[in-house]
């Protein structure tokens, strides 16, 4: 049995950490470096850090908080945002990084992800994907450094990726994001039917039923940040991750 991956996913703001909601109402949650150190005690699979800002605003890569992030992790990090070239993914890699996530630079250029995979490994490329349900119940691939809809034909995106050497897919769900009211198991289920690419679910977990739902349609890893960050009915930060027992059970579940 291959046991299955849960994620904590961290986002960071000018520096802090911070949550959102439907990719807006950010709210500061705490100091990055010390909750890595929390979920090095809790013994966590692996980290995600998205610097949400990063390419949003065309802004440099925070390298000295990337390092401090990677020199106290004890666990697999994978980094996301403004990484747009060759050298910043071998600066990336030499601080310690274990996987790169890129969205927006894919998208506007694909063979930067065949450059990279060739470079690196596809074992470390993990390509993002943000997608919103629209009024109609469609899907619409998002690019978030602008926000505007990808107008591109979802199936022949999703194989493109795979031919040029995605390793992984980050899949998030703008609708769900920091709801915790339960994932998009129908987007999963598209996507995971599409590709045999490993799927990371990320958007909407409240629960640790919310996780097995997600792997029970087809995610081989689910990540998640409002679950693992907030505590109780009015959501104090408190960092928690399922104890061994739980995470037995629920890998003897699937």
């Amino acid at each position: 049995m291959v046991r299955k991956r849960i994620i904590p996913t961290l986002l960071v703001s000018n520096g802090k950490l911070v949550k959102t909601k439907n990719f807006q109402h950010y709210k500061y949650v705490g100091d990055v470096v010390n909750a890595i150190k929390i979920f090095n005690e809790k013994e966590v699979d692996e980290l995600i850090l998205i610097d949400i800002e990063a390419s949003k605003n065309s802004s440099s890569i925070n390298y000295k908080l990337i390092e401090n992030c990677a020199t106290e992790c004890f666990m697999p990090l994978c980094y996301g945002g403004g990484i747009k070239n060759i050298d910043d993914a071998t600066r990336l890699f030499s601080l310690g990084i274990e996987k790169i996530s890129l969205q927006s630079s894919i998208i506007e250029n694909p063979i930067f992800l065949s450059e990279l995979s060739s470079k690196f490994g596809n074992q470390a490329i993990v390509v993002s994907l943000d997608f919103r349900k629209d009024f109609f119940g469609n899907y619409r691939l998002i690019n978030s450094s602008n926000g505007k809809v990808v107008k591109v034909d979802l199936s022949t995106f999703i194989r493109q990726i795979e031919s040029l050497g995605g390793g992984e897919i980050l899949l998030n769900s703008i609708n769900k994001d920091g709801n915790m009211n339960g994932m998009d198991l129908e987007i999963i289920k598209k996507i995971t039917s599409i590709t045999n690419l490993p799927l990371i679910a990320l958007g909407g977990v409240g629960s640790l039923k919310d996780i097995k739902d997600a792997f029970d349609v087809g995610a081989s890893a689910v990540a998640a940040g409002s679950f693992f960050v907030f505590n109780g009915p009015y959501r104090a930060v408190l960092i928690t991750y399922p104890n061994q027992i739980q995470i037995n059970k629920l890998n003897s579940e699937l």
